[in-house]
C-alpha cells in the first residue's frame, strides 16, 4: 500500500466517525432536501409549462383571429371587384351608349399617337398606348367605358383600402381612377398584357376565370408598392381585358398596425411563396429591411418590378424551421432567431388568397412572468442548502473533539503491539505485552507472542521443504525460466546456462533466440505472439536449441502467466525447459520403421508401374485420334453424332490417363525422397496461388472460396513446392466435388507447438467414423464409385505418402451434416536469403507460312496424330529411329523437332546430345514426348537442352500452342 494512503490512529477514528455517522446523516438530509427540491421543481416545471402552453395557444389564437379579420377585409374588396367587373362587362357590350360632350372633349391625341384624357373633371383617367397603332385603336370602346366612372368613384370612396380601380384591355388600353396625367407617368409604347396585373388573369394562368390576387409590385401609376385583386372580363371566349382594384402596402400596414397583437408584438403579411408583402417598422428592424425601394418609377413603367429577393423568407438564413412548420399546416407557432433575439412567430392562413398573417412576439416578453416564478423557486432551494451547510459545520466540530479523546486511549497500547511486530519481523525475542484495559488489545498482544513462537517453527519447516523442491526440479526439468515482456528479457537457471554455454542467467530475448534453430525461429515467434494476443494462460512450444558442443537438442518449453496489466497483456511468464531429444529420436525411428514396413508392396508397385507405362502408348493413339475426329467433325454440319462420340472417347481417355498417372505416382513413391527438392515455402504465396487455380471451378459450382490473410512477417514451411501444391490442390478438388450447393470452402494455416498446419475446410455432408477409417485406402471412394463425380480413389493415398516423405502428416476432422476439415502438418522453415525471378514470354497467335518440323516417333499412330495436329502451319516429316533422325538433321535444319525417347535403336536423348554438340543445330527447339512420365527423366532432358517435355497421351491443343510459342520465339 502506498504511504500516501496511511494515516495515524486519530485520523482513522475521525474517518470512522465520518463514515459511520456523519455521512449517513448527511445522505438522509440530502435525500430529503433533494426530494423537496425535485418535487418543487416538478411543480414549478408543470406550472411554467402550463403558462407557456397557454401563452403559445393565446398567440396562435390571436393569429387565427386576426387572420380572419384580414380575410374578411379582402373578401369585401373581392365583392366590390365583382360588381365592378359586371358593370365593365355590360358597358363593353352596350353599343347604343353615347358619351356626353364633356367626355369627348376630355380626350386628345399626342404627337406619338397616344389617346388620353386631358383633365380630371371627377372622372377616370384614360390611356391608349401607341403600341396599338392609331388606326386600330377602338375609341368607341373608350367612350362606352366612361359610363362606369361613377361606380369606380363610389367603390373608391366606400372602401379606404382601395387605392385605385382600373380596366386594362387586350390592346394596351388602360382606364384608371382616380385621374392622373397618364402620358407623364406611362411610357407611350406600354404593352399592358406583359404586366402581372394583367397576365395573372388570362386563360393560361386563370382558366377558371376567378378573382386573383397578385404579388406585391411597384405600381407604374405611382402608388408605390402595391398588390392588386384582378378578374378577367370575357366576351364569350375572348378575353377583352382585366379589371382590378389596387391596395397599397402602406394601406395594408395601417390595417395590420391596428390588429390586436399581444405582448407588444407586430403583424406582417407573407404571400403563398413566402414573399413579405407588408412589413411594419418593428419588423424592418428585426429583418434588416426597408419597405422603400431602390427602384425608380421610371423603371416600374418600363418593366415589371417585384419585391427584391431579400423580402423572400426562403432566401433568408435561419428561416428553415419556420418554413418547414408553415408548410405542414395552415396555422401554428414556431421559435425563430430574429434581430439577435429568440422570438415566437404565430401564423394563420388567409383562405381567400393563400397568404399568411404572421404575428411576431419577443419570447422574453411572453415568458417574463414564468421566468420570474422559476427564479423565486431557485432562491428558496439555495436558502435550504445554505442552512444545511451551517448546521453540519457545527456538528463536524463536535465530532472532531470526540475522536481526539478516543484516539488518545488507543494510541499507546497499539504502539506497544507495533514494537512487538517489528521485533518479530527482525527475528528477535519479543518484549512483554503492553497492558491495556481494552480486552481486545490485550488479546492481540498475547496472540503476537504466540505467533512469534509459531513463526520460528514454520521457518525451520520451510527450509527443509525448499531443499526437497530444489532436488525435484533438478531431477525432472532441464531448467526454470521467467520472461519479462516489458524489458524483453529472460531469466534462466544456472544449470541451463552451464549446459548450453550461455553468457549468463539474465539474457535478452534476442540473445536467447540466437541459439534457436533457424527453421524453428519464426514458428517460435508466431507462437509467442499468438499466446499474447489470444490471452491464453498456458504456453507450449517445441524447438531445437544449440548446446555448448554445437549440437541441436529438442526442448519442450511450457509456461504459465504470472501477471498481466490492466489490458490483459502478459507481463511475466514462467515455466520449464525439458530435453525431449530422445523422444524425437524415437518418433523418427518409428516413422522410418513404418516406411520400411511398406517395402513389402514394392513388387506390386513395380508391376503397376510397368503396366501403366505400357498403357500410355495405346492411350496416346486413342486420345489423339479421338481429338482429330472431333476437330474434323466440327467442320461438318451433319456430324453431330460423330462429335458427341469423339468427345466421349476423349473424356474417357483423359480419365484413364489420370488413373495411370496416379498409379505411376503411387508405384514410384518409395524413391520419391531422392526426387523431392525440399526448400522453404512461403505459406501466404502458396495458399493464394492454389486458390487462384481452383477459383474458376468453384465459381462454376457456385461455391464461395475464402483464404486466410497471410502472416506478418511471412511464415515458411519445409517441403517440395510442387508436391505441397499437389496435395493442397487435391484437397481443394475434393472440397469442390463433395460440397453442398452454394457451400463454403476455406483455406488457412495454424502455428502449432512442433509444426505448421495447413488446412482446407468445407461445408459438405461430412464423413462418419466408419468412412473416415476407410478414407486413406487405395481405390476407396466410400460408396461413390457409381456416381457421376469423377475420381480414382488414389489421390488421398498419394497425398499421405507425399506428406510422409516430406516429414509431414495428413489427417482430417469431420462431422456428418456439418462438413470436413483436411489438414497437412509440415515442419517450419527459416526465411530464404534470396528468391529467384522467373520470366515468361507470350506465344504468338499465328504463323505466317508453313515451317519444317521433324518428328522422331516409332509408333505409326502417334506419328499420324502429331502430323495432323500441326498440319495447319507446319510440314511435319516423320522418322522412326535415331539413325534416321541424325541422317535427316545432317541434310536439313528443321525449325522444330518432336522427339520420342524410347526408339528401336537407342534413346532419343542421344539425338538431343548430338544436336547440342553441332553448332548448326544447337539453337533448334526440341519437344521431348515420352510414355514414361518420370520427373527425373524430364529433368534430365531439360538439362540436356530440351525446350519442353510432354507425357503420352498428349493433348493436341497443348502441342499446337507449345509449338507455336517455340517457333515464334526462336527458342
Amino acid at each position: 500500500m502506498p504511504s500516501s494512503s496511511r494515516h495515524p490512529l486519530r485520523q482513522w477514528i475521525w474517518r470512522a466517525f465520518v463514515q459511520s455517522a456523519l455521512i449517513p446523516l448527511i445522505l438522509v438530509e440530502s435525500v430529503l432536501i433533494a426530494v423537496y427540491l425535485l418535487s418543487n421543481q416538478a411543480i414549478r416545471d408543470a406550472q411554467i409549462s402550463h403558462l407557456q402552453e397557454t401563452a403559445v395557444k393565446d398567440l396562435a389564437s390571436a393569429a387565427l383571429r386576426e387572420g380572419q379579420i384580414i380575410d374578411g377585409r379582402l373578401r369585401s374588396i373581392e365583392s366590390l371587384l365583382q360588381v365592378y367587373r359586371d358593370a365593365t362587362h355590360d358597358a363593353l357590350l352596350d353599343s347604343r351608349f353615347q358619351a356626353d360632350g364633356l367626355e369627348q372633349a376630355r380626350h386628345a391625341l399626342t404627337d406619338s399617337g397616344v389617346f388620353y384624357t386631358l383633365s380630371d373633371d371627377g372622372r377616370a383617367a384614360s390611356f391608349y398606348a401607341n403600341s396599338t397603332p392609331l388606326a386600330q385603336q377602338d375609341h368607341a370602346k373608350v367612350m362606352r367605358l366612361s359610363q362606369v366612372d361613377p361606380l369606380m368613384r363610389s367603390i373608391r370612396h366606400a372602401n379606404p383600402l382601395v387605392a385605385a380601380l382600373y380596366f386594362n384591355s387586350w390592346d394596351s388600353y388602360n382606364r384608371i381612377y382616380p385621374w392622373f396625367d397618364t402620358p407623364a407617368q406611362y411610357p407611350h409604347d406600354m404593352v399592358i398584357p406583359d404586366y402581372n396585373f394583367y397576365y395573372l388573369a388570362d386563360a393560361k394562368h386563370n382558366p377558371e376565370r376567378k378573382v386573383v390576387w397578385t404579388d406585391v409590385y411597384l405600381d407604374p401609376a405611382g402608388l408605390g408598392w402595391t398588390m392588386s385583386v384582378i378578374a378577367p372580363v370575357y366576351r364569350e371566349s375572348f378575353l377583352e381585358g382585366v379589371v382590378g382594384l389596387d391596395v397599397t402596402v402602406g394601406q395594408v400596414l395601417s390595417e395590420i398596425a391596428e390588429l390586436n397583437v399581444p405582448w407588444r408584438g407586430y403583424a406582417m403579411l407573407v404571400s403563398h411563396d413566402y414573399n413579405i408583402m407588408a412589413l411594419p417598422e418593428a419588423g424592418e428592424l428585426d429583418f434588416g429591411l426597408r419597405e422603400l425601394t431602390q427602384y425608380s418609377y421610371e423603371e416600374a413603367v418600363r418593366r415589371e418590378v417585384l419585391k427584391p429577393e431579400d423580402f423572400n423568407l426562403a432566401k433568408r438564413e435561419g428561416m428553415e424551421p419556420l418554413l418547414e412548420a408553415m408548410s405542414e399546416g395552415p396555422g401554428g407557432v414556431q421559435e425563430v432567431l430574429l434581430g439577435g433575439r429568440n422570438q415566437l412567430v404565430a401564423w394563420s392562413e388567409i383562405p381567400q388568397t393563400g397568404w399568411r398573417l404572421l404575428l411576431v412576439v419577443d419570447e422574453e416578453q411572453v415568458f417574463h412572468d414564468t421566468n420570474q416564478l422559476s427564479e423565486r423557486y431557485m432562491q428558496i432551494g439555495y436558502l435550504l442548502i445554505a442552512g444545511l451547510l451551517a448546521f453540519y459545520l457545527l456538528f463536524f466540530a463536535l465530532m472532531w473533539l470526540r475522536s481526539r479523546h478516543l484516539s488518545d486511549q488507543l494510541a499507546k497500547p497499539i504502539s506497544g503491539i507495533v514494537d512487538m511486530a517489528t521485533r518479530l519481523g527482525e527475528g528477535r525475542d519479543l518484549p512483554v505485552a503492553p497492558d491495556s484495559h481494552i480486552h481486545e488489545v490485550r488479546r492481540l498482544a498475547d496472540a503476537m507472542q504466540r505467533a512469534g513462537k509459531q513463526l520460528k517453527a514454520s521457518e525451520q519447516e520451510r527450509l527443509e521443504a525448499q531443499s526437497i523442491l530444489q532436488l525435484v526440479l533438478d531431477s525432472t526439468t532441464e531448467s526454470l525460466w521467467e520472461i519479462d515482456s516489458r524489458a524483453l528479457t529472460i531469466e534462466l537457471s544456472e544449470r541451463f546456462v552451464r549446459r548450453f554455454g550461455l553468457g549468463g542467467t539474465h539474457l535478452t530475448l534476442s540473445e536467447f533466440n540466437q541459439r534457436v534453430h533457424p527453421d524453428d525461429l519464426e514458428r517460435l515467434r508466431h507462437l509467442r505472439k499468438q499466446f499474447a494476443d489470444n490471452g491464453d494462460e498456458h504456453f507450449d512450444a517445441e524447438y531445437r536449441y544449440l548446446d555448448c558442443r554445437g549440437e541441436y537438442l529438442w526442448l519442450l518449453s511450457r509456461g504459465k502467466v504470472l501477471a498481466r496489466d490492466e489490458s490483459g497483456w502478459p507481463l511475466r511468464i514462467a515455466g520449464t525447459h525439458v530435453d525431449i531429444t530422445r523422444l524425437k529420436q524415437v518418433q523418427e525411428e518409428l516413422r522410418h520403421a513404418s516406411l520400411e514396413a511398406l517395402a513389402a508392396s514394392q513388387a506390386k508397385s513395380r508391376f503397376l508401374s510397368s503396366m501403366s507405362h505400357e498403357l500410355r502408348t495405346p492411350l496416346n493413339a486413342i486420345h489423339g485420334f479421338a481429338q482429330l475426329i472431333e476437330m474434323e467433325a466440327q467442320d461438318k454440319p451433319d456430324a453431330r453424332l460423330e462429335t458427341d462420340y469423339s468427345r466421349e472417347i476423349v473424356s474417357a481417355s483423359r480419365h484413364l490417363t489420370s488413373l495411370v498417372d496416379d498409379i505411376l505416382d503411387l508405384s514410384s513413391i518409395e524413391s520419391r525422397r531422392q526426387q523431392l527438392q525440399l526448400q522453404a515455402i512461403d505459406i501466404g504465396t502458396l495458399l493464394s496461388g492454389c486458390a487462384e487455380l481452383v477459383q474458376p471451378e468453384a465459381q462454376q459450382k457456385q461455391l464461395h472460396l475464402q483464404v486466410m490473410e497471410p502472416a506478418d512477417p511471412p511464415l515458411f514451411v519445409q517441403g517440395d513446392p510442387r508436391r505441397v501444391r499437389q496435395i493442397l490442390l487435391n484437397l481443394l478438388s475434393n472440397a469442390i466435388k463433395y460440397n453442398s450447393p452454394r457451400g463454403m470452402i476455406r483455406m488457412g494455416y495454424e502455428v502449432r507447438a512442433d509444426c505448421v498446419r495447413l488446412w482446407v475446410d468445407d461445408t459438405g455432408p461430412g464423413l462418419s467414423s466408419e468412412q473416415q477409417a476407410q478414407l486413406f485406402q487405395p481405390f476407396q471412394r466410400l460408396g461413390r464409385e457409381s456416381s457421376n463425380i469423377p475420381g480414382t480413389g488414389i489421390g488421398l493415398v498419394l497425398c499421405r505418402e507425399l506428406a510422409t516423405l516430406m516429414d509431414g502428416e495428413i489427417g482430417l476432422r469431420s462431422e456428418p451434416g456439418v462438413g470436413s476439415c483436411f489438414w497437412l502438418d509440415l515442419p517450419s522453415a527459416a526465411s530464404p536469403d534470396a528468391l529467384g525471378d522467373e520470366s515468361h514470354e507470350a506465344a504468338p497467335q499465328t504463323v505466317q507460312s508453313l515451317v519444317q518440323v521433324l518428328c522422331v516417333e516409332d509408333h505409326p499412330a502417334c506419328m499420324r496424330i502429331l502430323q495432323a495436329s500441326l498440319r495447319e502451319f507446319a510440314e511435319v516429316r516423320g522418322v522412326s529411329s535415331c539413325k534416321s533422325a541424325l541422317a535427316v538433321l545432317q541434310e536439313s535444319e528443321p525449325a522444330l523437332v518432336l522427339l520420342d525417347i524410347d526408339l528401336p535403336d537407342g534413346s532419343g536423348l542421344d539425338v538431343l546430345d548430338a544436336m547440342r554438340l553441332e553448332p548448326r543445330l544447337r539453337n533448334i527447339p526440341v519437344i521431348v514426348i515420352s510414355a514414361v512420365a518420370d520427373d527425373r527423366l524430364f529433368e534430365d532432358a531439360r538439362a540436356r537442352g530440351a525446350a519442353a517435355c510432354l507425357s503420352k497421351p498428349v493433348d493436341l491443343q497443348e502441342v499446337r500452342q507449345l509449338a507455336l510459342s517455340l517457333l515464334y520465339s526462336g527458342f
